[in-house]
């Protein structure tokens, strides 16, 4: 309906609000002072007239204190008050009958028209001591409610990157073993047994893979610290034997010395490795693929490359697939890095550098010197 407002951002609606707060505040400043105005100069007239200032006589004045010292800030209360006290106690000295000692006409209006500015800035400051808790309080739900959305996100991304890599990878190798089987099945039909045999085993352990993500999600408590360790480079054997049965042949070569990983680094250094295997095995019409492990003293490095044609492209964004965020935000997760692409020849190649220790982890100072 109002077009000029709902475009407004957050701090354009904040600074409207506090303009609004502070002409809904000013009508009541301005009333209080009046009062006070007029409050004094009639307790000045009625003093001049003989009468002496005694708190029956302050009470309207003094009501008139408490509210403007409740409405407004220190100075302001403070500068009513002198004004008020000088009205009242000239008006009482000079036009005061003959006889009335002078602590009545001088101490007693001070003290008594004292109390209530007292009073009222004591109750403002409990009253912005108690805001500013409610304030911090908001403050901290609301901080709390967005740590609990950025970990849910975070959980999410997670979850969804362990299964891409868990259960897309034993899905790609089962759907090109079963290619292979129907092409050979006309050709071949011998090894069509072992092929299918492979097949049977990729599809079990994807499933068994898949029933332990779900029963750890399902888990309400802290993980079972009996389940089995997370894959690590050990296991690349295993990962090139399944590839081989997926009839794409996976030569392995290091370079210098292996040396201790973290359980991040190792498992994220396995990931990014059966990820671009997959790759191959899903986009590229490549008979081998080569994995080259260089050991540093404070770096792994990783290069996969294959000998194929891109026949469809690598998901680089939410589209196709999500293949290459997944190994990128694995590689940034521990501190490394990530780059992927095609060379001349027409190949692709995938290159990931991993510093040996996680940043998170404690290692020995020597250790972490070039």
């Amino acid at each position: 309906m109002f077009p000029q407002y709902e475009r407004r951002g957050p701090a354009a609606r904040g600074r409207a609000h506090h303009r609004a707060r502070r002409r809904r505040l000013r009508c009541p400043v301005l009333a209080a002072r009046t009062v006070t105005a007029v409050s004094a100069a009639a307790t000045a007239a009625a003093a001049g007239l003989g009468h002496l200032p005694t708190p029956l006589l302050l009470g309207a004045l003094m009501l008139a204190l408490y509210r403007l010292a409740v409405d407004t800030d220190r100075p302001t209360a403070r500068c009513h008050y002198f004004g008020s006290l000088a009205l009242v106690v000239s008006a009482a000295v000079v036009f005061a009958p003959v006889g009335i000692p002078w602590p009545l006409e001088t101490i007693g209006p001070a003290a008594w028209l004292l109390l209530p500015v007292v009073a009222g800035n004591a109750v403002r400051l409990q009253g912005a001591y108690v805001e500013a808790v409610r304030a911090r309080a908001e403050y901290a739900e609301r901080s709390r409610e967005e740590e609990l959305r950025h970990r849910v996100a975070e959980e999410r991304m997670r979850i969804a990157r362990e299964l891409h890599d868990v259960v897309a990878h034993h899905l790609a190798l089962a759907n090109a073993q079963a290619g292979t089987a129907a092409h050979l099945s006309r050709t071949n039909p011998d090894q069509v047994h072992g092929i299918l045999r492979d097949l049977a085993g990729t599809t079990g352990s994807a499933l068994r893979e898949l029933k332990a993500t779900v029963g750890l999600l399902r888990q309400t408590g802290d993980p079972d610290p009996s389940l089995a360790p997370n894959p690590g480079l050990g296991h690349l054997p295993k990962l090139t034997a399944a590839c081989a049965a997926a009839g794409l042949t996976v030569h392995v070569t290091v370079a210098g010395t292996p040396r201790p990983l973290t359980a991040g680094v190792d498992l994220t250094a396995y990931r990014i490795v059966q990820e671009a295997l997959t790759n191959v095995a899903k986009h590229a019409s490549a008979e081998a693929a080569y994995v080259r492990i260089g050991w540093s003293p404070n770096r792994l490095d990783l290069t996969i490359t294959d000998d194929g044609t891109v026949t469809a492209p690598a998901a680089t964004g939410p589209g196709p697939g999500f293949g290459l965020i997944g190994m990128r935000e694995r590689a940034q997760s521990v501190g490394g890095t990530f780059t992927a692409g095609h060379r001349e020849g027409g190949d692709f190649e995938v290159t990931a550098r991993l510093p040996l220790y996680h940043p998170s982890a404690t290692e020995p100072e020597e250790e972490r010197t070039p």
